[in-house]
């Protein structure tokens, strides 16, 4: 028996969706401590895929049925780049789905990477990511599996990523440009309102070929800008309000790519969430994390209190439910134990 955890991520946006430059998507984003996905497996002669049922207060509550239908599609698609006749595979744990956390991605690695390992072979998430159609765009996934932290990623080389993505497993995960370790002090605030699930799939793919396709090339040069001169020296300095700061810039400017798509900088009801949480002094910098409805601030252990209240409090002001959480980054990958 493979037992695999994994943190989840958030993704603050891309570096650049216009075809005007060479490299297109580049991502920034960090590991998470928690929620997590925990999957366990053992070799068996065909696949078969268990829920467990949640056995603790903090297990995130999601769709069991949905989960059942992934997982048994990612441990087919791993056994069959690995060799192996199967596995009997049980979730322990796993994150609410399009919600803007990775889950995805952490389901599909931790997955291949409980099957590889409980017939003794490597995973190799990397090579194999995008045989499960992982890495196509973001690379911030399996890099945060494979080591966690703080992670910009070096995108695709335009030229051959253009409007449509490549055939699945035909591209390579991007490379990590830069990873910081996240400091021990900084807390990050989730906020996940009671909306729809953000896009994926086909809906997802038509939406990013339309944005490509008219990105405004200005915006990247401003995103370079403040990746270079005000995010990387803020995490590599440990300085959370001036990353805080920089990464909600990076993720406004990015909502302006997809202004016609999500109904403005954010999607409903996202954009009265992190308009609330601008006022407090507890909350250095807010943003929709991927397409949502996740919301995070970042904050640090001084204020974590004060964070969380201002996350339910802007909830209320949005008019809508949810749950808030405080937690810590993640500076290493995936948990495997045998």
């Amino acid at each position: 028996m493979t037992r695999v955890s994994a943190g989840a991520r958030l993704h603050f946006g891309f570096g650049n969706l216009s075809l005007s430059h060479e490299r297109l998507y580049g991502a920034l984003g960090v590991a998470l401590a928690e929620p997590c996905v925990v999957v366990e497996a053992a070799p068996a002669s065909e696949v078969s895929v268990d829920v467990a049922p949640a056995s603790d207060a903090d297990s995130v509550a999601t769709d069991t049925a949905a989960v059942v239908g992934d997982v048994r599609e990612f441990a087919t698609r791993a056994c069959d780049l690995l060799g192996v006749d199967g596995a009997a595979i049980t979730v322990e744990e796993s994150l609410p789905r399009h919600a803007g956390l990775g889950s995805g991605t952490q389901l599909a690695l931790a997955t291949l990477a409980a099957v590889a390992r409980s017939h003794d072979r490597a995973p190799a998430v990397r090579d194999r990511a995008p045989a499960l159609g992982r890495g196509g765009r973001s690379g911030i996934g399996v890099a945060a599996f494979e080591r966690g932290g703080f992670v910009l990623d070096a995108g695709h080389p335009t030229a051959r990523f253009t409007t449509d993505r490549p055939e699945t497993g035909s591209w390579e995960v991007p490379a990590v440009a830069a990873r910081h370790p996240i400091p021990d002090h900084w807390r990050f605030l989730l906020v996940i309102p009671d909306a729809d699930p953000g896009r994926s799939g086909a809906g997802e793919d038509a939406t990013m070929r339309t944005v490509v396709e008219g990105a405004d090339p200005a915006l990247a040069d401003r995103i370079a800008g403040i990746v270079s001169r005000r995010v990387l020296p803020a995490v590599a300095e440990g300085r959370a309000e001036a990353f805080g700061a920089a990464v909600a810039e990076v993720g406004r400017l990015n909502g302006n790519w997809y202004t016609d798509e999500q109904g403005g900088v954010f999607r409903p009801p996202v954009g009265d969430v992190v308009a609330a949480l601008a006022d407090s002094p507890a909350v250095f910098g807010a943003g929709q994390s991927s397409w949502g409805p996740a919301v995070y601030g970042v904050t640090d252990a001084d204020h974590a209190g004060a964070a969380r209240a201002a996350g339910e409090d802007a909830l209320d002001a949005a008019g809508v439910g949810g749950e808030v959480r405080i937690v810590r980054g993640r500076n290493r990958g995936a948990r495997i134990e045998e």
